[in-house]
């Protein structure tokens, strides 16, 4: 990837690090991130992409870090339990892990409330507020998507998701086309931290293919991300599909390309 394709993707705010290969590279960045030991308390996310990034991470040495996580993890289905990702985090560096045993979105407001002030969950929260670094996945808005493989949203509710103009989900909040964060009520039962308590963290995104173009445009206009781990392929789809109207807030500017 050019200079100059980086340099259009980090006018988002983002810093872009595009291998050129579809899987080992992104697994060597979350390495060297680990290998440097920069940030000893990293938050984890969920994700298809970030998940698969995770289960092909070789033995990484990294006993002085703490992983948490940054979203509830509790899902109908058991076979696509997020918490996989932070138990594989765990077994291939020999890192302390801390997950949120809540559901992924409380059936209202109020629960959410009374969930998050439970014994040990109000530490955990605490921890993930405190991490330096963020690893996220970002989730596109469709029947399909991993939020209703996963178990985590009904059908019907990415009905409403859709017709609210959501076109992309990260950490339970939603954001339409153009990178505006909606105010729904679903982002509100999220078991995760705040849209303003995310804006004050680095948050590095690992995503890619050909699905997720629009949810990783959307995201990246909204400034919210401090870099991105893709493939190349999905970079230059980035890139060449209306560059010149992927802007954002950004709340650091940069480039890294490859």
């Amino acid at each position: 990837m050019g200079g100059g394709d980086a340099l259009v993707l980090a006018r988002a705010g983002a810093d872009v690090l595009a291998p050129s290969d579809m899987m080992d590279g992104r697994v060597g960045a979350v390495r060297q991130v680990l290998e440097r030991g920069d940030d000893k308390i990293i938050g984890v996310g969920h994700g298809r992409t970030l998940a698969a990034v995770v289960a092909q991470l070789p033995q990484t040495p990294a006993r002085d870090v703490q992983f948490v996580s940054l979203l509830g993890g509790l899902t109908r289905k058991f076979a696509a339990n997020p918490f996989d990702v932070i138990h594989r985090l765990a077994e291939r560096t020999g890192a302390e892990a801390y997950l949120l045993p809540v559901p992924v979105f409380a059936n209202s407001v109020a629960d959410r409330a009374v969930l998050m002030q439970q014994f040990g969950i109000a530490d955990v929260f605490a921890l993930a507020r405190a991490a330096s670094l963020l690893f996220v996945g970002i989730g596109q808005i469709h029947a399909d998507g991993f939020l209703v493989s996963s178990g985590m949203i009904r059908p019907d509710e990415v009905v409403e998701l859709k017709r609210a103009g959501a076109c992309a989900d990260l950490l339970g909040h939603f954001f339409n086309a153009e990178g505006k964060l909606l105010d729904l009520d679903l982002s509100a039962r999220a078991t995760s931290m705040a849209a303003g308590d995310l804006k004050t963290h680095r948050i590095v995104a690992i995503g890619g293919g050909p699905a997720k173009i629009t949810a990783l445009r959307a995201v990246l206009r909204s400034g919210f991300l401090n870099g991105l781990i893709i493939d190349e392929v999905t970079a230059q789809a980035l890139v060449t599909d209306k560059p010149e109207t992927t802007s954002g807030n950004a709340k650091k500017k940069g480039r890294r390309g490859r």
